[in-house]
């Protein structure tokens, strides 16, 4: 199975899943404005399983950048069968609401290389996204629910964020379900783990 990768989000992803969660080009808030919350600040666990021979653990550090800004580390490790898989990603985020209901907005990027030719040298352009989770925070336990692609029968391009506030908000107020299941997690906050030192250092 595959699946395109939060390279990537916060947000808690998995290698085999077959979904694909919801990428924009905007997101829900035109910048940063909520205050950075120091409960969502430290290192989030969970285990994830398909109800088959596979097996993953994904884990969330978060972090304080700026006031309004959270950076995220999200490390992760499959393993199916004899595959043993392990990544280590990077984002950054930042917190908006709808109505009573908060989001990460977790921005990636894509570096697109142009190789160069006899009259043009080499040229790089970045292309910027975002992934939207919804995030509940309880005592010790974080759930992330990501919206999953498709989640509007509108295609329409979307250029400015109210565009994709106001497409969220007819879908949540219509009680239509938004999030990717296989992409709804939940973390427990624990003291983040001292890594093992290779024998004989």
């Amino acid at each position: 199975m595959t699946m395109k990768k939060l390279l990537y989000l916060l947000l808690p992803l998995s290698f085999v899943l077959s979904a694909c969660p919801f990428e924009s080009p905007v997101p829900l808030a035109a910048r940063p404005a909520e205050p950075v919350d120091i409960s969502l600040i430290g290192y989030w666990y969970g285990i994830i399983t398909d109800g088959s021979d596979y097996f993953g653990i994904e884990a969330l550090e978060i972090a304080k950048q700026s006031d309004s800004v959270y950076s995220i580390t999200r490390y992760g490790k499959v393993v199916k069968d004899d595959t043993y898989l392990r990544d280590t990603s990077h984002f950054t985020g930042f917190i908006s609401y709808l109505g009573e209901e908060r989001f990460m907005n977790v921005e990636g990027s894509v570096i697109f290389v142009i190789p160069a030719t006899k009259k043009q040298a080499e040229s790089r352009k970045e292309k910027k996204f975002y992934y939207l989770a919804s995030l509940e925070r309880r005592k010790d336990t974080l759930s992330v629910k990501t919206i999953r692609e498709g989640f509007s029968p509108s295609r329409r391009t979307l250029n400015i964020p109210d565009d994709l506030k106001r497409m969220v908000s007819e879908s949540l107020a219509q009680k239509i379900d938004i999030y990717e299941e296989d992409f709804t997690l939940s973390y427990k906050k624990i003291t983040k783990p001292i890594p093992l030192k290779p024998l004989g250092k």
